[in-house]
């Protein structure tokens, strides 16, 4: 039986796209057959990472993936993040001539930029280093990978994502959560989220934001008339979706976002921007609508059937997107022996 093991820096107890692509990833990975690893911050002592307090950093360094690696003897290494994890992981590979590939999922150098004054040359500098060494680098659309060849990064392959449609479906909605129409919101509530280009729209009826961050408390205060929710999971997450009217997707810097899936899935039409992530999802008049100005975005949505949304949902699948993962990967005949 092939060995997989996946390094990274994103995992369990966070709730995020990573960890939903990489924990449903990892599942139908092992129900083809394949014995998959992951060595991930909960195996090291860690600490808060600075402005993202829930997510933890490992305190190790390549000593500690070492062992990991050489306990479980992978065939095949992918590593998922940019974190102290993954650059240890890819350090242990190249000094072992074992060829590995990454994923780039987040758009790190665009959110230093909204916190610290560190110019996008110099960060996208960094992230390009840890990527070209790569056999391949995943991305989840063909406009980022575009975007990323512009930026000097080679050898991308196109790793897609996909929604359970069994939990996220029209028939789950519970009651509203206010007067109607309901726009929600799911996800990080966080500056690079862009979150307050949607609670400040001029809307009829309720908005909803589900999810917590470090800037809830501001926008909370700011904005009391939206109901805030905090994180929500499986069936009640799957409810709060469902009987919603527009989901209303503000990011400007996402790279896909998983949760567009789970709103059309639902039967929900999406409003976002068009930019790189919804431009790939999301098309006007059949499961959305995308426009420069978010609020006209908002309001066409309402104009769509649900049926439509989820009948463009159901093409993508998890299953589809793992062997489309399997299909990228370097799988070595010897086992690593770094």
């Amino acid at each position: 039986m092939k060995k997989i093991a996946i390094v990274t820096d994103a995992w369990h107890p966070q709730i995020n796209g990573v960890v939903t692509t990489l924990g449903l990833t990892i599942e139908n990975l092992r129900n083809f057959g394949y014995q998959v690893s992951t060595i991930n911050p909960q195996l090291f002592k860690s600490f808060p990472c600075p402005t993202y307090p829930e997510i933890s950093l490992s305190i190790t360094g390549a000593r500690g993936v070492r062992r990991k690696l050489s306990e479980f003897q992978p065939h095949c290494i992918h590593i998922a993040t940019e974190g102290p994890l993954g650059w240890a992981a890819r350090s242990l590979c190249r000094a072992a001539g074992f060829a590995f590939s990454t994923s780039y999922h987040t758009r790190f150098p665009e959110y230093v930029r909204m916190r610290w004054p560190v110019p996008l040359s110099v960060s996208y500098g960094l992230i390009r280093k840890f990527h070209r060494a790569a056999a391949r680098t995943m991305v989840a659309t063909t406009a980022l990978k575009t975007e990323l060849e512009t930026r000097g990064f080679n050898n991308i392959a196109l790793w897609s994502r996909g929604v359970d449609a069994d939990l996220f479906k029209p028939e789950a909605a519970g009651k509203k959560m206010g007067e109607a129409p309901v726009f929600i919101y799911v996800g990080r509530v966080a500056v690079e989220k862009n979150i307050e280009a949607f609670l400040s729209l001029d809307l009829p009826g309720t908005k909803v934001v589900v999810g917590d961050g470090p800037a809830r408390q501001e926008l909370e205060a700011k904005y009391p008339e939206v109901c805030f929710t905090g994180y929500k999971q499986g069936e009640e997450l799957a409810a709060l979706v469902a009987s919603a009217d527009v989901f209303v997707f503000p990011s400007l810097t996402d790279t896909f976002g998983v949760v567009l899936l789970e709103a059309m899935a639902s039967g929900v039409p999406v409003a976002a921007y068009p930019v790189t992530g919804p431009i790939e999802t999301v098309t006007n008049g059949i499961n959305g609508y995308l426009d420069p100005d978010l609020q006209q975005a908002a309001l066409k949505a309402l104009e769509i059937s649900r049926e439509s949304c989820r009948n463009f949902a159901l093409r993508y699948t998890w299953e589809s997107c793992s062997k489309q993962f399997l299909n990228n990967l370097v799988i070595h005949n010897h086992e690593f022996a770094g």
